[in-house]
Parts: structure tokens; sequence; C-alpha cells
């Protein structure tokens, strides 16, 4: 039987806090316990500001120990798009801070001592049409010649070297990105949290926040608060009590599944440079050997927006098998999902509106993004100038026609599939169903 519970809480499950009394004062409160809340508790606290953290489910239950563990920093847009949109000055320092926040991220966790299986892997990601290829080539310069981050095009003759498939036209690597485990690197923070004295209120919802004067009332399911300072990191699991936000970010569900471990030999043959693993199609899919190296972990979107239908996962039973057809009998262990939240700029934002700050919208990208983000929120507070961000600008559009439930999704996930086989027609087999 496949477990629905994210194969990452084999190892590190969330944890499930001791309740304690809501302090009806405190300088911030902060929305949300996963990777941004826990990073700003971590700063505040640690300049002696009172913190208390809430999250309507246990510490870390969302993406935070849900997600692939792929450290990128990934932005969607190109920088040409971003140039576009933004400006070539901002496009330019938005790279810039990718390069300096992934860099952080693995500061961070040497520094604190995290054992969370972090690694600088590398990423291949492959291409799914020869335009694709020549697109990463040129973006692979790019990256070399204005960030100085090792990156490289891999032709299809050489593809093997780096992947087990010939499914791809060739790709690129970055040898700059790394994977690590989400829900260790979690726990590892919470523990931090803790330490330097934040409070923290698992399964306490904040139903609501108003302005008093300078301050904010803060309604929770167990009392008010009164705060100088609110945070929200809601991010893909942003409710119906900031209406506001909600109508600005798209919960997408991500899936994840899991093969059974498997020889290594294969694992080998298949993944010859235990490299975390993306490629270029619209419905695109990532994907990485587990931190032990015995199984593969495949990821993409889901298409879906209730209930936990099976078809899903044999979508991506399905997918793996293309890229991989000698897994063709491979029975799968664990798949789940999780919710990243999407805008219609398509990168991270940190603004502030009505005197809240606001640290969100990742779009598939929170490892890096989500402690970079909480960071330098919470230094905006402290009114450090290190809290200065090229992500802190206006905040991301509202979405047309949308309250907050993503009704349109299974309509995008049918038409980016529809051009994903339009574009790389591919003899696509039927495979065995395994539960």
């Amino acid at each position: 039987m496949i477990r629905s519970e994210p194969y990452w809480w084999d190892a590190a499950p969330p944890a499930t806090l001791p309740e304690t009394p809501v302090r009806g004062e405190c300088d911030t409160v902060i929305v949300g316990a996963g990777y941004t809340g826990l990073s700003a508790a971590i700063t505040l606290a640690r300049a002696g500001r009172s913190v208390q953290v809430f999250d309507r489910m246990r510490p870390g239950e969302g993406a935070s120990t849900r997600n692939g563990g792929i450290a990128s920093g990934n932005l969607r847009p190109s920088f040409a798009e971003l140039s576009k949109k933004f400006g070539e000055n901002t496009a330019h320092a938005i790279i810039a801070e990718a390069k300096v926040a992934r860099e952080d991220l693995a500061d961070f966790i040497s520094r604190e001592g995290i054992d969370c299986d972090f690694a600088i892997t590398g990423r291949f990601a492959g291409a799914s049409t020869a335009g694709d290829y020549e697109r990463l080539a040129r973006e692979a310069e790019m990256l070399t010649r204005t960030t100085g981050i090792t990156a490289y095009a891999v032709p299809r003759s050489e593809q093997r070297n780096y992947l087990g498939t010939d499914f791809y036209h060739g790709g690129a690597v970055r040898e700059d990105i790394g994977g690590l485990h989400p829900g260790k690197l979690h726990a590892g923070m919470l523990r931090l949290a803790l330490a330097a004295g934040a409070t923290i209120h698992g399964e306490t919802a904040v139903l609501g926040v108003s302005r008093d004067g300078l301050d904010h009332e803060v309604e929770t399911a167990r009392g008010r608060v009164k705060a100088r300072h609110v945070i929200t990191g809601t991010n893909g699991y942003t409710t119906s009590s900031d209406r506001w936000l909600r109508r600005r970010l798209v919960p997408v569900r991500s899936r994840i599944i899991a093969t059974a471990p498997l020889s290594d030999n294969l694992m080998r043959q298949l993944m010859p440079k235990r490299m975390m693993l993306s490629e270029t199609r619209k419905l695109h899919y990532y994907y990485r050997p587990s931190p032990d190296g015995r199984r593969i972990l495949f990821g993409g979107r889901d298409g879906t927006i209730v209930g936990d239908p099976t078809w899903p996962t044999a979508h991506l039973r399905e997918a793996l098998i293309d890229i991989f057809p000698e897994l063709d009998d491979v029975e799968l262990t664990h798949s789940w999902f999780g919710h990243v939240a999407m805008n219609r700029d398509m990168i991270p934002r940190i603004f502030s509106r009505d005197g809240m700050r606001y640290a969100t919208g990742y779009c598939g990208s929170g490892v890096v993004w989500a402690r970079w983000a909480g960071q330098k929120a919470a230094w905006q507070i402290l009114g450090e100038d290190k809290g200065a961000s090229a992500l802190d600008m206006r905040p991301p559009p509202m979405i047309p026609l949308y309250n907050g439930t993503p009704w349109f999704m299974p309509g995008v996930f049918a038409w980016l599939t529809f051009q994903d086989r339009r574009a790389n027609p591919r003899r696509r087999r039927k495979s065995r169903a395994t539960t």
C-alpha cells in the first residue's frame, strides 16, 4: 500500500508541541511556523524581541516538510522576462540575490550545526526540445559571465554521463545547487527558534488581524494578542483569515512519489552523479535521489484541488517510466502532496501593507527563498540595513475572478499537458499500476 505521508516524515515527522499559554502582548506575532516563520523568529528572538509564532497545523506540517528538498532558489522567469517586467537593473539584482540566498542557506546549516543531509550536488536540467537546449545553453553562459556561477551545457551525446536516459535533447548543469532533507532542516530550525526564546503555538489558527493605532490586534483560536509587528509567512497555506493576500496567491498542489529502494547498480546507472534534476517541459517534473542514494523521489504538479485521488500518482509514475523505462516494474512506497504558492509575477515577494510585513509567493522554490525572506522581514523590523532586498517591491497583483479557491487548475493542468505532448510527441507506454 502506498503511504500518503511524506517520505521525509519517516525520519523527521512534524512535532506536536506542548500547549503553552498565549500571552496577551508581545513585540511580534508571526503567522506560520514553516521555514519563513521560524527564520524570522530566530532572528528576532536572538535580537531580544518577544515573539509568538502561530500555526493552524503542527509546525512545519505544510510545504516545509513536504517539498523535494532541492535547494535551488530557482527563478521561473528568464532574465529577459524579468528585465521586461521590472527593468534590467532589478533583474540583475534579483539573480544576484538568488546566488547570495543559496550561499547563505549553506552557511546557516553549517554554522548552526543542523544535520539535514545537505550537500552541494549540482543540478542537471533536461531539455525537452532542441530549442530548449539552445536556450539552456545561453542561460548557462549568461549565469557564468554575470554571476560567476559554474554552469555549462551538456549535449545529448554526453547526457548519459549525467543522467541515465535518452529522453532529453541534452541539458545544462549548474554546480551551485544542492539537496537536503527538508524535514530535518525544519526540525533544526524549530529547535533553534525555541532555544532563542520564541514561543511557538502549534495547532492554533490566526483568525484575523486588525489595526489598533500603532499596534495590531491578532485574534487567534486561543485568545487575542496585541503586537507592534506582524509577519505573515503562510504562503500556499493562506486561509480566508487574510482574504486580501489569498486573492494574490494561487495554492498549487505539488505531488511527489518515492520508489522502493533500488539496487546500487541501477542507481549508478540512472543517476551517476547523484545530482538534483529538473527539466523544461511546461508541466515540468523535478526529481532527485534520496539522501541515502537508494530511492528516486519524483515530483510534479498535481492538477487536482480537492480530495486525494489516485490518478495523479499514476500520472507521475508514467512520467517517471517515460524517462527511465528500466523502472517499469518499480514499486512505490509514498505519494504525497503539498501546496506551493504562485503569483502573477512568478517571483518571491517581501512587502508591507497596513503596517504588516509579508514574505511569501515562492513559486515552488521555498527551500532557499522562504528562510531568506523570513530573515529579511525580521531584519526590516529591527531597522537593519541588511533587510534591504531586490524582492521588496509592490505586492503581487490581484488575480481577477479569484477568491482563493483555484477552480481553474484542472483546466490549466490539462492545457499544459496538451502543449507538452504536441511539442514533444513520444509514444507513451502504459505502465503497471502499483499499490
